[in-house]
């Protein structure tokens, strides 16, 4: 099935109760693709969140959980998860050697393994004061590109990674590695304040190649969310 404007749209659901939650679900259902439940709500609702979002008639649920611990222990929180069938999982990634494989091609739910890259929170100064290598603090996105082989070579489906670098991984690794973008700021929601670093436009974001753009703030903080979700998947229509 050719996926519409809105599709592409991956709404995250970064509040704390149940009933918040899910009066967002029922406000956008019909205006986003996706929703995401991350650690706020998963750890706050458990999955039962998940249950109620899929019992509303929501086509997908990504997962961001961003499991990080020792290869066995990934594995099993994986398979943990994937029971629920949401359509992402996310990891932290830094084994490589297709330690993944197995379970990427075959879970309960079908669910894809997405690697996260490097958070759009950093930037060069910060990536020096965490003690990054100068090739690598001189060029956040040759690290996202490394981080992305990895991904790649562990098993993963795809990456969460800033617009800034889609375009390379794609050339790269293939247009098949899915990529979901964050960071994404339409140019009528920017704001000086922002604790998102490196930022683009939806559609910036779908011309250097995006799956899935990740849009909370210009949508939640709107004064009408419907409005500007249909806006935010107007400009994407008009890169596509």
């Amino acid at each position: 099935m050719k996926k519409e404007a809105k599709d592409y749209i991956i709404f995250p659901l970064d509040l704390h109760t149940y009933d918040e939650a899910m009066a967002y679900v029922e406000l956008l259902k019909k205006h986003v693709g996706i929703f995401k439940v991350g650690l706020e709500l998963f750890i706050s609702q458990g999955p039962k969140i998940l249950t109620a979002i899929k019992d509303a008639g929501c086509p997908g649920i990504f997962l961001d959980l961003k499991l990080h611990d020792i290869p066995a222990t990934v594995k099993r929180a994986f398979i943990a998860a994937s029971n629920y069938r949401p359509k992402f999982v996310t990891i932290h990634c830094d084994e490589g050697e297709n330690f993944l494989k197995g379970i990427a091609e075959d879970n309960p739910g079908g669910t894809k393994i997405l690697a996260v890259t490097l958070l759009t929170s950093l930037n060069q100064n910060r990536l020096k004061s965490l003690g990054y290598a100068k090739k690598y603090t001189s060029d956040p996105s040759a690290l996202v590109l490394q981080k992305a082989r990895l991904a790649k070579a562990a098993g993963c489906h795809g990456v969460v990674c800033s617009g800034l670098e889609v375009a390379m991984i794609k050339k790269e690794l293939g247009p098949e590695m899915i990529a979901i973008t964050p960071g994404i700021r339409p140019g009528w929601s920017v704001i000086k304040q922002d604790d998102q670093k490196r930022i683009v436009t939806p559609a910036e974001a779908i011309r250097n190649g995006a799956d899935y753009i990740v849009v909370g703030r210009p949508i939640r903080d709107a004064e009408n969310p419907v409005d500007a979700a249909q806006r935010i998947a107007e400009e994407i229509g008009s890169a596509l």
